[in-house]
């Protein structure tokens, strides 16, 4: 009996997953924290983290030693900036590494005091992987009036951001601190912190710098079309609900999505990568690529 032809795209499937296993390195929880400090990938990071430092520095979201970015490095652990450092002035033996309770286990300088608010979002959505906390003035002047930005007027808002979740004050670097924006980080990846500044999560120190920039132009852009004197035009509904169709098919938090129709939901980006991967190598042996 003839054998049943399996397709190419599986047979290819099959040579890249078993390509990508075998280059994976040892997960950073299976390495010592000495190791995991003298990685390559925590180098990488390091210069990440570097480079959003002097960016917020730059565009004047931080002042004085203020602010503060983590990454996550697999589950047990955390690089963060420093304590009495400008984010300017960053340098990588300055990066320190962490545990999920605060212990610092590598770096020169001791670490942020604000690190417990950082690993509160971490322990609150697993899908945080980095969080960038600083002070941009148009965004913090909200947070000064405990209100947060009106929605419905940028499309670019509305899909990156959406309701930006307001916590309450409390002393900065405390526990209480940390747990005020704890239950806020499920639903919302960027948080104002009432009289003191905000807080952003995402998937690397970039994006979630990404996030502040996005509020605080958002912010700063309001402010001065309420000062023409014209009526402001908001996007119509219908137009909001595609929006939250795009945001939802990206991945990003809304409280509103929970209220659109169900859908299949996005690919993770695992299967995402390896799709397209497959599909390259499909084009090259078909001479399409």
């Amino acid at each position: 009996m003839e054998q049943p032809t399996v397709p190419i795209s599986d047979q290819v499937r099959e040579v890249v997953q078993a390509a990508m296993e075998a280059l994976r390195v040892p997960p950073p929880e299976d390495l010592s924290p000495s190791a995991v400090a003298n990685s390559f990938e925590a180098d990488a990071l390091r210069t990440e983290i570097i480079r959003v430092g002097r960016k917020l520095w730059q565009r004047q979201y931080v002042d004085g030693n203020g602010g503060n970015i983590s990454v996550r490095i697999g589950p047990r652990y955390v690089l963060c900036t420093p304590t009495m450092l400008s984010k300017g002035d960053l340098e990588p033996a300055d990066i320190c590494l962490s545990d999920m309770e605060g212990n610092i286990l590598a770096g020169d300088r001791p670490r942020t005091s604000e690190l417990l608010l950082h690993l509160a979002i971490y322990r609150s959505n697993s899908r945080a992987r980095s969080v960038v906390h600083c002070h941009p003035p148009y965004a913090t002047a909200f947070a000064m009036t405990g209100s947060t930005p009106p929605l419905g007027f940028s499309s670019e808002y509305e899909v990156f951001i959406g309701p930006v979740g307001m916590a309450n004050y409390e002393t900065p670097g405390t526990q209480a601190f940390a747990d005020s924006v704890q239950i806020l980080a499920n639903e919302h990846n960027t948080i104002l912190l009432r009289n003191h500044g905000v807080v952003c999560w995402s998937d690397t120190p970039t994006h979630a710098e990404w996030l502040v920039e996005i509020l605080d132009n958002y912010c700063k852009t309001y402010l001065i079309a309420l000062q023409l004197g014209r009526p402001l035009t908001p996007i119509p509904d219908e137009k909001i609900q595609e929006l939250l169709q795009l945001k939802r098919r990206m991945g990003l938090p809304d409280p509103r999505i929970a209220r659109l129709p169900e859908s299949s939901g996005p690919v993770g980006p695992g299967q995402a990568e390896l799709d397209r991967l497959v599909e390259q190598v499909v084009a090259k042996l078909e001479g399409r690529g």
